[in-house]
């Protein structure tokens, strides 16, 4: 029995973790498995019958290669991409310029009753669902169907997991809007509440950007055993199961959920917090089905170096609207758009 400790490139937050642990876990001989973000590497145990290094690596790195995941017995020379920017700043620009423009001639009356609004909510929910931070739920999903494919059942079981998870955001998107109006948060609480969720967004953002490394140890997470008890449902065969299994990854550590989330707090009301969590949940929705229904496609899919980049532009530019919302609100600052 053996720990090697390996460097694991290409991780951006706690799902990615748990991601990692999942995929070697499975491999023959390995007893135990740790990833840690914040020193971007991965412990695994086991019996390796005097495997070399080099061998080992090249048996777990295709199972991590298919996620972005690259790993490495020497630290990985940290290289920022710059020539992606001059893809990825139009696309981000362009975005920001028709959000702007929406705001404006008044299109955001047709999608909005709040400050954040449900069209924002649906597309952080767009861009969350092709990030590495959903990467879990996805592996969760593509473990499920094919359990549930051996019994012979193909439909059925995806159509639970994702109606679990479509109402469960509404229901416990409502109740954390009412959990608001319970403590009935002042206007200081709201803005630091507002501050704490643009942070967050500011945060995910940098991530995705892949410039500053330390940003990974910037993570809120929910404890791992949380985790992995949501992940043991998958193997229960029960009926219900995979509507519970869709209704739990309300729960799972992923960045862009929690800052919705947090989000939610703020809005005092249950209809306005079941709205905005459900049209995030709705946002997420293509891809998971695409991957439910089409496990085949996401075969050696890999990140999109421009994609991220430009998405990562969106949650700073939405986290910084978020943060001039909320000083605007608290009357620190005058607007800064006539939005």
């Amino acid at each position: 029995m053996k720990t090697l400790v390996f460097h694991l490139s290409g991780m951006h937050c706690a799902a990615c973790e748990k991601l990692t642990e999942l995929e070697l876990r499975e491999v023959p001989g390995v007893s135990s498995v740790r990833a840690s973000l914040a020193r971007q590497s991965v412990e695994i145990a086991g019996d390796f019958d005097d495997k070399a290094i080099e061998d080992i690596i090249r048996e777990f790195d295709p199972l991590l290669k298919k996620h972005g995941f690259s790993l490495s017995s020497e630290p990985p020379q940290s290289v920022v991409k710059w020539g992606e920017f001059a893809a990825a700043a139009p696309v981000a620009l362009i975005l920001i310029t028709l959000f702007i423009l929406a705001q404006k001639i008044g299109l955001s009356k047709f999608i909005t009753s709040s400050e954040m609004g449900y069209g924002m909510a649906f597309g952080v929910g767009v861009i969350a669902s092709v990030s590495s931070c959903m990467a879990i739920v996805g592996g969760l999903v593509l473990s499920m169907s094919a359990y549930y494919a051996q019994k012979g059942e193909k439909a059925r079981p995806q159509l639970l997991f994702h109606a679990g998870r479509l109402i469960s955001f509404f229901v416990l998107g409502g109740m954390a809007g009412s959990l608001g109006s319970v403590f009935q948060p002042g206007p200081l609480v709201v803005m630091l509440l507002g501050l704490l969720v643009s942070g967050v967004m500011i945060v995910m953002g940098l991530h995705l950007l892949d410039i500053f490394h330390w940003t990974k140890r910037w993570q809120l997470a929910l404890p791992r055993s949380v985790g992995e008890r949501i992940h043991a449902l998958q193997g229960r065969r029960a009926a219900f199961m995979p509507f519970l299994l869709g209704a739990t990854t309300f729960f799972l550590p992923c960045g862009f959920t929690q800052s919705m989330q947090l989000y939610t707090l703020t809005t005092g009301h249950f209809l306005t917090g079941a709205l905005t969590m459900f049209c995030f949940a709705l946002g997420t929705l293509p891809v998971l089905a695409l991957l439910s229904f089409s496990p085949a496609a996401t075969q050696g899919r890999e990140k999109s170096g421009v994609f991220f980049k430009a998405a990562g532009l969106l949650v700073i530019f939405f986290g910084l609207y978020d943060l001039m919302n909320s000083l605007v609100g608290y009357g620190l600052i005058q607007p800064v758009f006539n939005l």
